[in-house]
């Protein structure tokens, strides 16, 4: 929702004056690959409870993750290639921060954590089956069906889990539900049209 509503301000209050900038010296591979590099780190920090510093890492990632996708429009080089890259990368630093938040405290997060990659993995999975029939019509490489939890929303909740260790268990309940109702609604809403 965040990302649908507020990207063309963050688009052209942060991201587009950087495009002209400091980005021009990197690839939009590169960028993928240090958003994804910077996510792994982040389960390393939580096992040993440096939540700060996983915090600058997530906001780190997230912004090469917008980023990469910026530069390769601005400079004209999408490619089926980036934009298959860029989802696993996404996927990838999602599976570690939700790795990290169990390893924060495993022996009271096991259940919470696996619920959280099962939402994760269905809403997922219905994000990749609209986007495979449904038509493009976005600047992005694929169709882009919003919800209301996206990558900004996501990314706040996993920061509220960082930040307050001990409301981790009504977090990440809300999280999954939330993730599980925006898969059903997308399903819903894409049968409704066929």
């Amino acid at each position: 929702m965040i990302d649908s509503k507020w990207r063309a301000p963050y688009q052209s209050f942060v991201i587009q004056p950087v495009l002209n900038g400091p980005a021009a010296q990197f690839t939009p591979a590169s960028l993928t690959f240090l958003a994804c590099l910077l996510g792994l780190f982040i389960p390393v920090c939580l096992s040993f409870h440096l939540s700060f510093l996983a915090i600058c890492l997530l906001v780190l990632s997230g912004f090469c993750d917008t980023l990469d996708g910026s530069l390769a429009r601005f400079q004209n080089t999408v490619t089926a290639r980036g934009a298959a890259l860029d989802i696993t990368s996404d996927r990838l630093v999602e599976f570690a921060i939700i790795l990290g938040l169990y390893l924060y405290a495993p022996e009271t997060r096991a259940l919470s954590s696996l619920v959280m990659l099962g939402a994760s993995f269905v809403c997922v999975t219905s994000f990749l089956v609209v986007a495979i029939f449904e038509t493009n019509q976005g600047v992005k490489s694929f169709h882009y069906s919003p919800g209301i939890i996206e990558r900004v929303e996501a990314f706040i909740f996993f920061g509220l889990m960082m930040l307050a260790p001990q409301s981790f268990g009504w977090l990440s309940a809300l999280y999954s539900i939330l993730v599980f109702i925006t898969a059903f609604i997308r399903i819903y809403q894409f049968c409704c049209i066929l």
